[in-house]
């Protein structure tokens, strides 16, 4: 397998990835559809999916990678109907409601500090970091329930197809970011 072969089916199968891993939030979305409650489930890991991939939507376009662009107008368009749910279902919507105010101000910031740089390597930089630093929140955010999962002791509210789906996919891009040189995407 040539170098430019071996690329494109790392590009494919970490697209594939992604997008499953951003589907496997439809399967929380549908207990709390069916509990009619969102619980003790957080919408943290929601809210701050639709940042990441909004903000890595626009590190795509910037950078000029159709896999990047593919996967998170996939993600951004998902996470912002999880979000959604969240709202529908939230006994305390006014947290919903907060975060995602917070996330959109976060993104419409970097994104209007982004365009008006003049130096496209700064600006690259610049939103490079913030996709990264944003990324390790989505990440970690999962285990915003952590704690409670300590004190109840019980793992119910771990979204585990997300953690594992984010396990798995990290790898693949890691190796595509190793193949680009890119490393924010690493």
């Amino acid at each position: 397998m040539n170098p430019e072969d071996f690329k494109n089916f790392i590009a494919i199968t970490a697209s594939i990835s992604t997008i499953l891993q951003f589907l496997s939030g439809t399967l929380t979305c549908l207990k709390i559809a069916q509990n009619k409650s969102t619980g003790d489930i957080s919408s943290f890991p929601f809210v701050s999916g639709c940042l990441s991939t909004s903000l890595w939507l626009r590190y795509g376009f910037f950078i000029e990678e159709r896999s990047i662009i593919l996967v998170n107008t996939v993600g951004a368009s998902l996470f912002f109907a999880y979000v959604i749910t969240f709202l529908i279902y939230s006994i305390k919507k006014s947290t919903v409601i907060r975060q995602f105010v917070g996330c959109c101000i976060i993104l419409t910031l970097t994104l209007l500090y982004v365009q008006h740089k003049d130096n496209f390597e700064e600006a690259k930089k610049c939103l490079g970091v913030v996709c990264c630093i944003v990324t390790i929140l989505f990440f970690a955010a999962p285990l915003a329930s952590f704690f409670h999962v300590i004190k109840v002791k019980s793992t119910e509210s771990l979204p585990f197809p997300i953690i594992f789906a984010s396990f798995i996919t990290s790898m693949q891009w890691l190796i595509y970011g190793i193949i680009l040189k890119d490393k924010f995407i690493q």
